[in-house]
């Protein structure tokens, strides 16, 4: 369940992404349909359980799109609706930001293999 009132943006916006998958699996249908294996595959280690319910509470909040094809086998395709291509798009930011961590956390490491730069 969905927690209401909002404090401000901020808080709406974690309620709809909160937890570990759901930027991945919104970044992953960023560039194409997808149908759940494929998912699976562009979000490793998140379980078939998980993935699920992700998929479920991102379709419940307008974000993915569920298509469903009448024909045999099944066939289910996920992708962003124009809400999730506007929450992706808000998202590009923090993962520029999240690379310069990366690479700042990485070059600290790196100079603490160097006996000399860690003192």
């Amino acid at each position: 369940m969905r927690k209401r009132p909002y404090v401000c943006g901020l808080d709406a916006a974690v309620d709809v992404i909160g937890g570990k998958w759901k930027v991945l699996i919104i970044w992953a249908l960023n560039y194409q349909r997808c149908r759940f294996g494929e998912l699976k595959r562009l979000v490793p280690g998140v379980s078939e359980k998980v993935l699920t319910q992700q998929l479920r509470e991102l379709e419940a909040d307008g974000i993915v799109h569920r298509e469903i094809y009448d024909q045999v086998p099944p066939k289910v395709e996920y992708s962003l609706t124009e809400l999730g291509e506007d929450l992706n798009t808000a998202l590009k930011p923090l993962g520029a930001w999240g690379k310069q961590r990366m690479a700042a956390l990485e070059d600290a490491t790196d100079d603490c293999r160097h006996p000399q730069a860690c003192g």
